[in-house]
């Protein structure tokens, strides 16, 4: 038994339990594949302790190794596909699993007839190439294709491979795992063209880790004397490992900076970034001379929804709003939520006075709709106040004021008026602040 695997296991073993903490705060499909795929290393370096005991014990620790190792890079590259749970995807990633793992347990057996090795080498290059077919009317991601070609390229080579050594399937095994790591390169280099550290170092471990089962070999063939330790070949996996958590704490930390600009129920901007956009545009709008509208949006009876219906048709309908503001709304305008049941919309140069009553005469027809949420028929209103830039406030904070007065003022004036036509509710314009 190869003792010297136990510090290789503890280790792997220390940054699978490292995910799954993670993974308990950030439940992700892609984040789950990467734990599967971490917890078979601790699985084949398990095999490999075995692989030199005699009998049925070696040849099932080689085979264990071998077939957890083609399960791990699978994982890894299932991980990156966008639409990984998708039905096409799973068939996709266990055909190449299981065609590459039977080429492995045929290999790890002391002996296996050559048609067996041409068969399963058949059945890898057409297995995924005939999953993508039976799903083209589906549409095929491109990541799709490269793993059909892969899968294509590497049946001809291992039929190649088996006629060229005399039937010696230890290069076939060699260029399975290279092109699966190879293909977790690819895969890697796709989904995170952003360049950060994180993927740089995991995209470089893939690459490291693919080409050990190409230089192994060679320098075993051209420096039969030459020996290198098992640790060395071992760094590639703790590359990845380490790239891996680096791109799980960039995006934590970039999920951070989103959650403080933004209102994580809604998506839209919070109170922190939209007196950032206010600011902006009043800077804006003095540079060039020109104006632009607030507008400050509150719903009506958004009390009695909660205690009628529950706080989750409640929570329901304030994104409904949101999705409907920021529908109405343009590029270049600013939806905001900036309390409880209030919004705010920043309309963007050129916006008149006249543009913003439009606006939201607009937005006040589609609130008289009676809304339709989890089945609940909700009926709830909206008041809306208006603030010009520069005619009735030169600063932000008098901006506000002004629009959330003039919001409280449409408000008072539908209690006293009694009218439940929200159509009919009139926007009094008060006397621009002096500048």
């Amino acid at each position: 038994m190869d003792w010297s695997k136990i510090p290789d296991i503890l280790a792997i073993a220390s940054l699978a339990c490292a995910f799954a903490s993670i993974l308990r705060h950030n439940r992700t499909p892609a984040h789950r594949l990467w734990l599967v795929g971490w917890s078979m290393i601790v699985l084949h370096f398990l095999g490999f302790m075995v692989v030199g005991l005699p009998g049925i014990i070696g040849t099932l620790g080689t085979m264990v190794g071998l077939v957890m190792l083609v399960g791990a890079g699978i994982c890894f590259m299932w991980a990156t596909v966008p639409s990984e749970t998708g039905v096409s995807c799973r068939r996709m990633a266990c055909v190449a699993y299981v065609t590459c793992s039977l080429y492995m347990t045929l290999a790890s057996l002391p002996s296996a007839p050559g048609w067996a090795f041409d068969w399963s080498a058949v059945l890898i290059a057409v297995g995924p190439l005939a999953v993508a077919f039976h799903y083209r009317r589906y549409g095929q991601h491109a990541l799709r294709w490269l793993t059909v070609g892969l899968h294509v390229a590497l049946g001809a080579e291992l039929m190649l491979l088996r006629r060229q050594t005399g039937g010696d399937p230890s290069l076939g095994v060699n260029a399975i795992l290279f092109v699966i790591y190879l293909g977790c390169c690819f895969y890697f280099w796709y989904s995170h063209p952003d360049g950060t550290t994180g993927s740089i170092i995991t995209i470089g471990g893939f690459l490291a880790w693919a080409m050990v089962f190409a230089v192994a070999p060679t320098l075993q063939y051209f420096l039969p004397n030459f020996h290198m330790e098992s640790e060395v070949w071992n760094l590639p996996k703790y590359v990845v490992a380490i790239g891996m958590l680096l791109l799980l704490l960039e995006k934590q930390i970039e999920r951070s900076q989103y959650l403080a600009l933004h209102d994580d129920l809604t998506t839209l901007a919070n109170r922190r970034l939209f007196q950032d956009r206010l600011d902006s545009a009043i800077e804006r709008a003095r540079r060039s001379g020109t104006s632009f509208a607030l507008m400050q949006i509150d719903l009506d009876r958004f009390k009695e929804v909660n205690d009628n219906y529950g706080h989750h048709i409640g929570d329901r309908l304030l994104q409904h709003v949101g999705t409907m503001l920021t529908r109405r709304a343009r590029r270049s305008d600013t939806v905001a939520r900036t309390g409880g049941d209030e919004f705010c919309v920043i309309l963007e140069e050129p916006s008149r006075r006249k543009d913003a009553e439009m606006v939201a005469e607009s937005l006040m027809n589609m609130f008289a709709h009676p809304l339709v949420l989890a089945g609940t028929r909700i009926e709830v209103g909206a008041s809306i106040g208006i603030a010009v830039y520069p005619d009735d406030a030169q600063d932000a904070h008098t901006l506000c004021i002004e629009a959330d007065m003039r919001m409280y003022a449409v408000k008072q004036d539908r209690r006293e008026v009694g009218s439940s036509d929200l159509r009919e509710a009139s926007i009094p314009m008060r006397e621009p602040v002096a500048g």
